[in-house]
Order: C-alpha cells, then sequence, then structure tokens
C-alpha cells in the first residue's frame, strides 16, 4: 500500500465531508427531472403500496427508463435512493416466504447503471437512507427532528421516520468530531502534543454527543414496529436464509447476486474514530467490518483507508508521556466505549427482547403479539447486514477495550451495561410497551 503523502497538511476537502454536516449529503434533492416522475410516483408511495399489495405489479408497469440524463451527484443520490426504497418493497413486499428470485429489468438496469456511477451497491444502503433521505420543514430552522422529515421511507409509519432520523442527527452530531481528525493527524506529524490533545478532547464530546442522539431511538421508535415491521424491509440478500441463492438482476447478468441489507457498520462514523485510535478488529468481525466499507461512498471509505495509513496515534501517545495528553485519548477510548455499549443496550432492547419474545408467542394472534410473531423467523437476533448481531457487537466493545494504553482501569471497567436494557426498570417499561403495543397504531 503506497504511504500517505505528508507534503501538504492533512485535509478534508477531498473526501465529501463538511465541518457543518459531517458525511450528510448536503441539500439532498426533492425531485428527479420530469422523464423519471414514473420513479418517483412509486417511490414516494412505498408503504402505502406494499401495504396493499400493489408495489411488485406498480413496478412491473413501469416504465425501462435511462440513466442517462441524471447528470448530478445530487440526482444521482435521489436517483439511489428511489431506486433502492422501490425494490426492497419489490423483494419483501410478502415477506420472508414469498419473495421473488429475479429483479425486474426495467428496475435493475437503471438501478445498477446509477450504482456503478456512484460507486455503491445496488441495494438500499445507510448512504441512502439517512445521508441522503431528509429534508428541513423549515430551511432556516434548526437540525431538530421535529424540524426534520424524510424524503421516502419504507413501511412503518412514524416509526421509520423516527429510526432514520435519529440515525441522521447520530451523523450530524459526529460532524464536529470528524472535522477534529485532521487535526489529530497533523499534530501527531508535527510533534505539537498539545493541538492534539486538544482535537482528542473535541472528539471526546462528539462522541458523547453521538450517544445522547442515539438516546432519542427509545422516544421516536418503537421496538415492536422496527422489529416486526421494518426490518425485514432493511434486510439483504446475501447471508439470508430466505433468499440463499441472492438475487438476479434481470439484464444485468443471469447469475444471482449477493448484497448485505442496511447496517449501522455502514456508516464511516465509527470506522474513521477505530483508525484514528487505533482500535483493531479481527476474525469475522473484522472481516465484515471491512466488507460494509464498500457500501459506502467511495470518498468516504477512501477518508478511512487514508487515516489508517497515518502514523499510530497511539505510538505518539506512549512516547509523548504527556498527562494531558494520555489522560484525552484515554477519555476518547472510554467515549467509544460507551457508546457502544449503548448500542448493545439498543439492539437488547430492538432485537434481542422482541425476539425471543416471538419466540413465546409465535402462535399467539391479537395484538402486538401478532405483529411480533409475523417477524421473520430467519432473522431472529441477526442484524439486517446478515451479522449474528450480539456476538458481533460484544467482539468489537472487547477489541475496543484492548485499544486503551493498558490494563487500566479504563480497560477493565468500561461500565457495561446488563444486555437487556441496562436496568431491569427499563426491561420492565419495554417489555410493558412491547405488550400494551395495539396492532392498530
Amino acid at each position: 500500500m503506497a504511504a500517505p503523502d505528508w507534503s501538504a497538511p492533512f485535509s478534508l476537502h477531498s473526501y465529501c465531508v463538511s465541518q457543518e454536516l459531517g458525511f450528510v449529503l448536503s441539500d439532498p434533492l426533492q425531485e428527479l427531472p420530469p422523464y423519471y416522475q414514473p420513479w418517483m410516483d412509486i417511490a414516494l408511495h412505498v408503504p402505502q403500496l406494499v401495504e396493499a399489495h400493489q408495489l411488485r405489479s406498480c413496478v412491473d408497469q413501469m416504465p425501462l427508463l435511462s440513466s442517462q440524463f441524471l447528470n448530478l451527484h445530487r440526482e444521482l443520490r435521489l436517483a439511489h435512493l428511489a431506486l433502492g426504497v422501490m425494490t426492497m418493497g419489490y423483494i419483501w413486499q410478502e415477506g420472508e416466504k414469498n419473495t421473488v428470485e429475479m429483479l425486474p429489468q426495467n428496475l435493475a438496469i437503471p438501478y445498477w447503471e446509477v450504482s456503478q456511477r456512484l460507486g455503491l451497491p445496488p441495494i438500499l444502503t445507510h448512504a441512502d437512507t439517512v445521508l441522503a433521505n431528509w429534508r428541513k420543514k423549515d430551511p432556516l430552522g434548526p437540525f431538530a427532528i421535529d424540524n426534520l422529515e424524510l424524503l421516502v421511507s419504507i413501511p412503518g409509519g412514524d416509526c421509520a421516520q423516527g429510526f432514520f432520523l435519529v440515525t441522521l442527527l447520530v451523523e450530524l452530531a459526529a460532524a464536529s468530531g470528524i472535522w477534529n481528525i485532521p487535526t489529530v493527524i497533523n499534530g501527531v506529524r508535527n510533534g505539537n502534543a498539545a493541538a492534539v490533545a486538544g482535537a482528542l478532547e473535541a472528539i471526546g464530546r462528539s462522541l458523547q454527543d453521538m450517544k445522547d442522539a442515539l438516546q432519542l431511538m427509545h422516544v421516536h421508535v418503537k421496538p415492536a414496529v422496527f422489529y416486526g415491521i421494518m426490518r425485514i424491509f432493511l434486510s439483504g440478500w446475501k447471508d439470508n436464509p430466505s433468499m440463499p441463492s441472492g438475487l438476479v438482476y434481470q439484464g444485468v447478468q443471469p447469475e444471482p447476486l449477493e448484497y448485505s441489507g442496511g447496517s449501522a457498520a455502514q456508516s464511516s462514523l465509527l470506522h474513521c474514530f477505530d483508525e484514528l485510535l487505533g482500535v483493531e478488529h479481527g476474525g469475522k468481525s473484522g472481516a465484515f467490518l471491512t466488507r460494509m466499507r464498500s457500501y459506502m461512498p467511495p470518498a468516504h471509505r477512501k477518508l478511512i483507508e487514508d487515516i489508517s495509513l497515518q502514523t499510530p496515534l497511539k505510538t505518539f501517545v506512549q512516547q509523548r508521556a504527556s498527562e494531558e495528553l494520555t489522560q484525552a485519548f484515554q477519555n476518547c477510548l472510554r467515549k467509544l466505549l460507551a457508546l457502544r455499549n449503548y448500542h448493545i443496550t439498543v439492539v437488547s432492547r430492538f432485537i434481542t427482547i422482541p425476539a425471543a419474545r416471538a419466540r413465546q408467542i409465535r402462535e399467539q394472534t391479537s395484538g402486538v403479539e401478532e405483529l411480533i410473531s409475523k417477524a421473520p423467523a430467519v432473522l431472529e437476533e441477526r442484524g439486517t447486514g446478515g451479522s449474528s448481531i450480539m456476538t458481533f457487537l460484544k467482539h468489537v466493545r472487547r477489541e475496543t477495550k484492548e485499544a486503551f494504553l493498558s490494563e487500566s482501569e479504563d480497560a477493565a471497567t468500561g461500565a457495561e451495561p446488563e444486555d437487556h436494557l441496562g436496568s431491569s426498570a427499563e426491561t420492565k417499561q419495554s417489555t410493558a410497551q412491547l405488550i400494551n403495543y395495539g396492532a392498530g397504531r
């Protein structure tokens, strides 16, 4: 691998990152040129068409359109998003047992063309549903969840909106942390320990802000809806028993292709922080995380790669033996570990507990129990990206602990939550919410 060019200061300007928004696409387009209105007419109504069992027939009647009239990056991003939600609706309209083996060419061909131009896979990704799927209700208003809405959505109603918008807020909370990465890298190059420490303190605050934003998931998303309705529409056709052979993209190539569904691992945020802080992932978890980088916009995965080529920050911290620098480095890792701990709490509430409940009441048919029991059995306790999610998250957490400077109190007492919500009171509250959630809501 080529050595980094240190002739100029490290900068984020070539990686499609902004100081205010981080990796989030600035001002996503809300409309495509009129020629592509047939796409938008369907994409804007995917939840309703799926509920009416009409999406497949609408797509089958859709004209085959050329992608050649999409000239702007934002046009391509909106097209990829629209074609992606249509594809998910088409595949999963009838659930896990009535999937299709072939995506029709009037959807498959333009989706493939747009994907090739963007350097993204032809499946709905985090870059679509979160980074390029938002608008402000009041353009002059704040980036607050009450002032944001999605451009398109999957089935799940307000909970689907809440899920993607909370994830967007996590991305936005990370922007200042990402923006401080060059200060760390340049400080290491120049031997400026004070600059590195200051930037690490800013990154630590950003990691805390990410955790605070993630807590809103409990306010805006109901576990029963996420588990019983939304998850299948985020699932892919790799490592998925419902589609063991993958999916044929008609008119593209005759052999089936396999792609993973949407996953938090497709966000570039923690990949960047891991590379900066020296958190190393091996084995199956490392292979999965590396594969998820191919689901990111090319400029973002290039940033991750370039961060990995820099002089190791951990070595610099050890050599400088500065108390301020050491504390800032350790604090960053503590904040990163706390974020991963909290992510496990969220996954427990939205996947592990509903999965256990679903197994218990699979034969029952009322209220929330009907909703949960109809969730795809093959996805129980698996991430939509195809991983065995709790095993994966705990392994990544353990690797984060190993990045501390020593087997200190920081590493040994990393405030691990109970894997089923963090407290018995929370568990009872979550279980009550699951039981009381009505099927009509």
